[in-house]
């Protein structure tokens, strides 16, 4: 009985506009995530490296204990961590910036539509015609 009304209840959930709304919203930010590392692996960090002295942020480590023999070195690998912190702050300013479009968008949106609304009046509705008619009619017997 309590699986049958779960199982109802994730339905209900899972046939909801919103659900399919964020699946292609995280399948399109995957994909954005993807432009967004390659923005700064490919064009922005190799420049910035050029700036520092022809430094890979990816190559900076700390060695916390030399290789011996069969074994790896155990590094400290902050290089990776800066590169990180590069593509969120990249991602986030992206992102921001997508937002704040589509917001001023929505905003022209919303004044053009009240722009229309205002232009054209609304038609009368039935019965208001069926009225008008009926006062026309006994004016005219008049």
């Amino acid at each position: 009985m309590i699986f049958s009304s779960t199982l109802k209840e994730f339905r209900d959930f899972a046939l909801k506009g919103n659900v399919a709304d964020m699946a292609i919203g995280i399948i399109i930010g995957a994909a954005f995530g993807k432009i967004v590392t390659s923005l700064v692996n490919d064009v922005i960090t190799p420049p910035l490296g050029m700036l520092i002295g022809g430094v890979d942020f990816k190559d900076l480590k700390f060695v916390l204990k030399e290789a011996e023999g069969e074994f790896a070195a155990v590094t400290l690998n902050y290089g990776n961590f800066i590169q990180t912190i590069l593509d969120f702050l990249i991602v986030a300013v992206a992102i921001f910036a997508a937002i704040k479009v589509i917001t001023i968008l929505k905003k022209i949106t919303i004044k053009e539509q009240e722009a229309q609304a205002e232009a054209s009046p609304e038609a009368p509705s039935k019965e208001e015609q069926l009225l008008t008619e009926i006062r026309d009619i006994i004016r005219d017997r008049k």
